[in-house]
């Protein structure tokens, strides 16, 4: 890492494991094959201001430092042939012990873990000290498993490895510290906070090619726009991610809302299908959303 960054990695060794730099921050030691890979990602806008605030402690650890030999190998060749290679046990399991101590609680991101939630990342912002391990190649010996307290996937999709993973992973849960965020309620009305998407947002100028913004944001009644925003959150949820909908923490006001959302969209849905046959039959006009 550079700059304020690389002096905070310099100094950690002289730090108790486990223990946090400055009081009320939250530590978080990153183990990777390449740390290079972050010497930028958390050096700007909140996370680079939470870090000089002392809300937050990031260091990035290089597994090589714990390889084994005189070339510090840190993988080897697959036991039962294949392709790829494989992070050896000792250099990852090493490192970790290295840097845990009381009140550490060690991640290991894994396409075999389970699925990153708002949920997750916020019970993770509750912990002193996060140890995350990123694996590469062909994964990480299983025996790491015995040294992790969760393993942790972002999604269902391939990356080179779990460096890209660790900076979602960090960026999810640091902003839930508290300080991180100036206000408080803006994490709160996140979407996935509640289980649904978040509204729609408009900004300045109230037409941009047509396109205005809705009137009641205009209107300064904050319970009419408190009641849009709820109702445009459930739309947007319902058309884009229902699985959602069906778990989601709903009240008798929001299933009012969303069963006024099920109706309009049935109306847009009934009149499309209408101009369609128009069309088809050569007397439609199109349709402006």
């Amino acid at each position: 890492m550079k700059g304020p960054a690389r002096k905070r990695a310099a100094s950690s060794r002289s730090k108790t494991a486990g223990s946090r730099g400055k009081k009320g921050a939250l530590r978080i030691d990153l183990l990777t094959l390449f740390p290079g890979i972050f010497d930028s990602a958390f050096e700007h806008s909140l996370l680079a201001k939470a870090s000089a605030r002392g809300l937050l402690e990031i260091r990035a650890h290089d597994l090589r430092e714990e390889g084994e030999g005189r070339h510090r190998v840190a993988d080897d060749a697959p036991y039962g042939g294949g392709d790829g290679m494989v992070m050896l046990a000792g250099p990852v399991v090493r490192s970790i012990e290295k840097l845990r101590g009381r009140g550490s609680r060690v991640v290991l991101l894994t396409p075999a873990g389970a699925l990153l939630t708002q949920a997750r990342a916020r019970a993770l912002a509750t912990q002193r000290h996060l140890i995350i391990v990123c694996g590469r190649y062909g994964g990480v010996d299983e025996r790491v498993a015995a040294s992790v307290d969760e393993e942790i996937s972002v999604g269902d999709y391939v990356l080179g490895g779990g460096e890209p993973a660790a900076i979602v992973l960090v960026d999810a849960v640091a902003r839930l510290v508290p300080g991180v965020v100036g206000n408080a309620e803006s994490t709160a009305a996140d979407s996935f906070e509640d289980g649904l998407l978040e509204c729609p947002q408009f900004t300045r100028p109230e037409s941009f090619r047509g396109w205005k913004v809705p009137e009641v944001l205009l209107s300064g009644d904050h319970g009419k726009v408190a009641r849009w925003r709820r109702k445009e959150s459930l739309r947007r949820t319902l058309l884009r991610r229902p699985d959602l909908i069906a778990r989601a923490r709903l009240s008798d006001e929001d299933r009012v809302l969303l069963a006024e959302v099920r109706r309009e969209e049935g109306a847009i849905a009934g009149e499309a299908n209408a101009s369609g046959e128009n069309d088809r039959g050569g007397r439609g006009s199109a349709r402006r959303e």
